[in-house]
């Protein structure tokens, strides 16, 4: 079994303490990570200022390390891929797939490299200012901490770590605790691509307790985070006036009006409630249907449903994997139990074994339900009728989310209606809340987080504005 160690300064570091990593189908151990702890969190951003400071590395060659990185990537994908599949349990199918998304990220920030740019100021329009020019530049922000999960380790990994570097920023990086084999053979992969000693610091262990070390440290200047909103929340808390990026939590809602086709879209909202075991934080979870198609749509679903595949996620043919352990399984499998004590109808799934659990539909559910008003993170959604849009744009706000909505319909008005009014940081127009693309602004509003992801719009967010006045 391979013992994987901290990156710092371009070195890997083990540590006497480790974490056993797990085959999620299995439970096999299939490594070792080390631990960080005060001295090396403090070694990382020894490292981090030392090359941020010292190492100068221009927008071009930001550029061709990025690029580098990104071809490197795909030259790895089949090796990523299968890592992907064990730590986190996703298809393989899904594991190429993030692999290949990732690839696109890192292009998309090594394009930005070369696009970081200010902007003219008017000075002389002021009065008494005909004698000055104005204008600004993006400057780093500094060190960047990237705080990923364990849902999309790869992909969401280089849409923080990706726009930081192609920024001039050193990053101090942390995997979540349960996938970190993908975070080290990504440090390998810029190390390869050419990225200076300390401009990537990988740190692993407990999110409590690095968490803690880590906006202890006031030498970081940003923290880019995507998890739960009650670590959110404490992050930014904790960081004071540093900047904070914050993706987090969402149940996400799809209407479908009367005029959508009916068989297609409920196939797509069943394939985008259980990718990943519904572990995506804009995965399909509240599905509003216009009464007048609702028992079809409904018999579409499950028609779907029950065509998927669970099984080994390393099998090609597999479209359901293991949840991301037995506990969230339990979780969820008590989430139904209260849904269905309160009045919710199964209308498929609903059984669990070990950390699989059936992809499941629910309908007769309440808003107040854990199942419907919480994140439920789990390959589950529910199904609601509804007689008119404003009654369904009212149900998708009743939310403490807004991460993403969708709405199903050939209504030019409605269309406009619920992107006026659907409160979500996006509206999708016959597509699901869980269409995204890595090109696209990705944020939420509410208890869904503040900033937005996506290379274009992470870099600004990861750069100071500065002005610079001549008087002449």
């Amino acid at each position: 079994m391979k013992d994987y160690g901290l990156l710092i300064d371009g070195e890997w570091i083990v540590t006497d303490e480790k974490i056993g990593v797990t085959n999620k189908a299995t439970g096999d151990q299939i490594g070792l990570i080390s631990v960080a702890n005060e001295a090396e969190v403090k070694a990382a951003v020894d490292a981090a200022e030392k090359a941020f400071k010292t190492v100068k590395m221009e927008p071009y060659q930001r550029y061709t390390i990025l690029m580098k990185a990104s071809q490197i990537l795909m030259e790895k994908q089949q090796e990523m891929a299968a890592i992907l599949s064990k730590e986190v349990g996703k298809p393989i199918k899904e594991a190429m797939g993030e692999v290949a998304r990732a690839q696109q990220t890192l292009i998309l920030s090594a394009e930005e490299a070369k696009r970081i740019t200010g902007e003219m100021v008017p000075l002389e329009g002021a009065p008494g200012c005909g004698n000055r020019l104005a204008y600004t530049m993006r400057m780093p922000v500094g060190i960047v901490c990237a705080i990923t999960p364990f849902n999309f380790p790869l992909n969401l990994a280089c849409h923080k770590i990706g726009p930081a570097l192609a920024a001039g920023n050193a990053v101090i990086y942390k995997p979540a605790t349960v996938t970190p084999l993908s975070a080290v053979l990504l440090c390998e992969i810029f190390a390869e691509a050419g990225l200076p000693n300390g401009y990537l610091n990988l740190v692993t262990g407990s999110g409590s307790k690095l968490g803690k070390l880590l906006t202890d440290e006031q030498r970081i200047n940003f923290y880019s985070f995507t998890g739960s909103p009650a670590v959110g929340k404490t992050l930014m808390k904790n960081a004071g006036f540093r900047r904070v990026a914050l993706e987090l939590g969402s149940n996400s809602a799809n209407i479908v009006h009367s005029d959508a086709a009916i068989a297609a879209t409920a196939e797509l909202c069943a394939k985008y409630a259980f990718a990943n075991a519904g572990q995506v934080c804009i995965s399909c979870q509240r599905v509003y249907v216009h009464r007048s198609i609702y028992q079809e749509f409904c018999e579409q679903a499950v028609a779907y449903t029950k065509t998927l595949v669970m099984g080994d996620p390393l099998n090609t043919a597999t479209d359901i994997g293991p949840m991301i352990s037995e506990q969230e399984a339990e979780r969820t499998e008590e989430w139904l139990t209260e849904a269905i004590a309160q009045g919710a109808k199964l209308l498929v799934g609903g059984k669990r074994h070990k950390a699989w659990f059936e992809p499941t539909i629910l309908t007769d559910v309440n808003p107040d339900m854990k199942i419907v008003c919480q994140e439920a993170f789990a390959p589950i959604f529910s199904i609601v009728p509804y007689d008119t849009i404003e009654e369904a744009i009212d149900q998708v706000n009743h939310s403490v989310y807004g991460l993403q909505a969708g709405v199903f319909t050939n209504s030019l008005e409605i269309a406009r209606l619920c992107a006026m009014k659907i409160e979500t940081g996006g509206v999708i127009i016959n597509d699901g809340a869980t269409f995204r693309t890595d090109n696209m602004p990705y944020g939420g509003i509410k208890e869904s987080g503040i900033g937005r992801e996506g290379p274009q719009y992470t870099v600004k967010e990861m750069t100071e504005e500065k002005l610079i006045v001549f008087k002449f």
